[in-house]
């Protein structure tokens, strides 16, 4: 018993100067979101995880994202699609898997990039992975959209993604392929 009481208390003492160094970070400038997109069944189809940067009174298209330039579609991690169904989109074939999405915006239309490297830093695009490209429709926001933010809607036979941040929403028709 004697050994006991200074034992317990070294114990004690290391695990408080641990519990003193450990430091956890504030809040991200650019959050992580996730959009799930499931059937009627509410069997997953789809997931989306990407970053949320905030426009912060700058000029998102043009500036800071730049015009005809690969860009990481949110901001950190780049932005990952998983399909647990396998998809069509514009007539391509896209296989059940996890997948990155790059996009290159332009004034009147962006091109949508499907990557097959994922967990990678949003700025360490590799056009050797990319899996296809395709035309994105764009639209003027109907009002200004602070955060940058992915939806997914329901429609007959699959849905669409849209993409929407400052004065621009970017959309995307998939069909979810008949198993």
């Amino acid at each position: 018993m004697k050994y006991f009481i200074p034992l317990f208390s070294l114990l004690f003492l290391s695990q408080l100067s641990t519990a003193q160094d450990l430091a956890f970070s504030g809040l991200d400038k650019s959050p992580l979101d996730v959009v799930m997109y499931r059937g009627d069944d509410q069997a997953a189809i789809a997931r989306i995880i990407y970053s949320r940067p905030a426009k912060r009174d700058r000029v998102v298209f043009g500036e800071l994202v730049p015009y005809g330039k690969v860009w990481r579609t949110g901001a950190n991690e780049a932005t990952e699609i998983t399909f647990y169904k396998d998809v069509t989109i514009n007539d391509k074939l896209v296989e059940a898997g996890t997948y990155s999405i790059f996009t290159i915006p332009g004034e009147e239309n962006w091109k949508f990039i499907l990557n097959s490297q994922t967990t990678q830093w949003g700025t360490r695009y590799d056009n050797q992975y990319d899996i296809f490209t395709t035309d994105m429709k764009v639209s003027p926001a109907p009002e200004t959209i602070e955060n940058f933010s992915i939806r997914i809607i329901d429609e007959i036979d699959g849905g669409t993604i849209f993409m929407g941040w400052d004065d621009r929403i970017a959309s995307l028709h998939f069909d979810v392929a008949a198993n």
